[in-house]
C-alpha cells in the first residue's frame, strides 16, 4: 500500500462503498433490464418468450397502449392528451415543482440566512411540512379539494372562489389537469423546505468578511448578492436540484393518496400499475426507461456543475 498513488489509494478505499453500491443499484438495474427483454405473459409463467427490444418499440411507438392503464407518449398534440401521458405528467411536474421549490427555497434560505428575532421558529414553521410523512399530507389535500368536504371548492350550485375564478372544476380530484396542479402545490408545499435546507448550508459556509469588504467598498446588497453569494452558492443549488430532480421524476406516493394512478399518470405509476397487472415484461421496460430518462437528466446537471466549476 505504501507503493500507490494517491489516485490509487482513494479508489482503494472508495471500493467497498463502490462494491456495495453495483450490488444494491446495478444488479437490479441490470435485472429489470434483463426482464424487459421478455413479452408479457398472460398464463402461468411470469414472463413469455426473449423478445429483444420489441417492448421498447411497442411502447415508445404507441402499440401497447391499448394494454397500459395510460399511455406512455401523448396520443396527440393537445393539452388533455398531454395531461393523460405518463411521460409527458412526470416531465410537466418535475419542471414546475422543482423549479418553484428552488425559487423559493432560495428565497427562504435567504431569510433564514439572517439574523432577527424569531429565527428559530421561523425555522420551525419552514421545516414542519418537510417532517408530514406522504399518505398524512395526502389526505390533507385530498379532503381540501373534495367536493362537500373540503373549503377550497365548491358545488355546482354553490361554487367556492377558486371554483368562480375559473382556476379548478367542482371535482377537481376527478380531472386530469386540476388533479395534477393540485399534487403539484402539495409537493412544492412540502418539499420547499429541503431545498432551503441544503441552499442554507452553503449560505452558512460562506466567509462573512467577504460581505464585510464588500461593505466597505460601497457593494449595494443587490452587488453584493449578485457577485458574491450567488456565484458561491450556485453548486450546491445545482446538487439540491439535482436531488430534487431525481425524486420528483419517481414520483408516486402523493398522487396515489390526493388524486389516484387513473387522474394523474407517471412513469412509476405505470410501472406500479403494470406490475400489479402482472404485465412484467412492459413493467420492467417502463421502468428501465425512466431510470434512461433520469440518467439523462443527471449527467445535464453533471455536464452543467462541471462548466460552472470550470469558469
Amino acid at each position: 500500500m505504501e507503493n500507490l498513488s494517491e489516485t490509487q489509494y482513494a479508489y482503494l478505499l472508495l471500493s467497498p462503498a463502490m462494491l456495495l453500491l453495483a450490488v444494491i443499484a446495478f444488479w437490479p438495474l441490470l435485472s429489470t433490464l434483463r426482464l424487459s427483454l421478455f413479452a408479457d405473459s398472460f398464463a402461468a409463467a411470469s414472463v413469455g418468450q426473449f423478445v429483444g427490444l420489441d417492448n421498447y418499440v411497442a411502447i415508445i411507438t404507441g402499440q401497447r397502449t391499448a394494454l397500459l392503464p395510460s399511455p406512455f407518449l401523448p396520443q396527440a398534440l393537445t393539452v388533455q392528451a398531454l395531461f393523460n401521458s405518463a411521460l409527458a405528467v412526470t416531465i410537466l411536474f418535475t419542471v414546475i415543482s422543482v423549479s418553484f421549490e428552488t425559487v423559493i427555497g432560495f428565497v427562504q434560505a435567504l431569510i433564514l440566512d439572517q439574523d432577527f428575532r424569531g429565527r428559530r421558529w421561523v425555522r420551525v414553521a419552514i421545516i414542519l411540512p418537510w417532517a408530514i410523512p406522504i399518505v398524512v399530507q395526502g389526505m390533507i389535500f385530498f379532503l381540501m379539494f373534495q367536493p362537500n368536504i373540503g373549503f377550497l371548492v365548491g358545488t355546482a350550485e354553490d361554487p367556492a372562489l377558486l371554483n368562480q375564478l375559473g382556476l379548478l372544476s367542482v371535482t377537481p380530484l376527478a380531472n386530469a389537469q386540476d388533479a395534477t396542479m393540485i399534487v403539484i402545490v402539495a409537493d412544492v408545499w412540502k418539499t420547499t423546505a429541503f431545498m432551503a435546507l441544503l441552499i442554507l448550508a452553503g449560505m452558512q459556509s460562506i466567509d462573512r468578511s467577504l460581505y464585510d469588504v464588500a461593505r466597505v467598498s460601497g457593494a449595494s446588497p443587490w452587488q453584493r448578492f449578485k457577485l458574491i453569494t450567488l456565484p458561491i452558492i450556485l453548486p450546491t443549488v445545482l446538487v439540491a436540484m439535482l436531488f430534487r430532480t431525481i425524486q420528483a421524476m419517481r414520483i408516486y406516493g402523493l398522487i396515489e393518496t390526493v388524486a389516484g394512478c387513473t387522474t394523474v399518470p407517471s412513469l412509476s405509476c405505470l410501472v406500479v400499475t403494470t406490475f400489479n397487472q402482472r404485465l412484467l415484461g412492459s413493467s420492467a421496460t417502463i421502468a428501465f426507461i425512466t431510470a434512461a430518462v433520469i440518467g439523462v437528466v443527471v449527467s445535464i446537471y453533471i455536464v452543467g456543475y462541471a462548466r460552472g466549476e470550470m469558469a
